[in-house]
């Protein structure tokens, strides 16, 4: 009866063994196949920023260049692109995209489209376009370089679960 016993304790220990390898096997394919998938769908993802990228930035070449830039390196630790216009109103959009300023005769004002006529409205209109833009290019940027670090971390597991299987 002890042999019995000894016997079925050993092929059920036995058959959990290989169960489990099973499943781990399993998941660890599971796993890959995943892995896999987001993988090429960050590909692609990267495919469609980079090529968003490219059309943005003559745009903001074209805008840049009806922009003067000043930054003082002492002081301010991003520049202003400074469209001034006839009636002494002086647009500035930071480089980075975040604010836009107008002055006129020296005091800010809040930016009002409806305020501005003529030429005044075209330059402000054309700084909103350019800050638009500039803030649309980082987050570009931003999510590229995420999207990097995300394809790097997917290839690495592929490495690792392709070496365990």
């Amino acid at each position: 009866m002890k042999k019995f016993i000894f016997l079925i304790t050993c092929s059920a220990i036995f058959w959990m063994a290989c169960t489990h390898e099973n499943l781990a096997e399993k998941r660890r394919t599971e796993r890959h196949v995943q892995d896999s998938v987001a993988l090429v769908a960050q590909q692609r993802s990267l495919l469609y920023y980079e090529s968003q990228l490219e059309q943005m930035l003559p745009k903001a070449d074209s805008l840049i260049a009806l922009f003067k830039y000043e930054k003082n390196d002492k002081y301010q630790d991003h520049g202003y692109y400074i469209a001034t216009t006839y009636n002494g109103l002086r647009i500035l959009v930071r480089d980075d995209g975040q604010d836009l300023l107008i002055y006129r005769d020296g005091k800010r004002i809040k930016p009002n489209r409806e305020q501005l006529k003529g030429k005044d409205q075209e330059a402000y209109d054309r700084a909103q376009e350019l800050q638009i833009t500039i803030s649309d290019i980082q987050e570009l940027e931003k999510r590229i370089q995420r999207t990097n670090l995300e394809i790097r971390k997917y290839q690495k597991r592929l490495q690792k679960t392709k070496k365990s299987l």
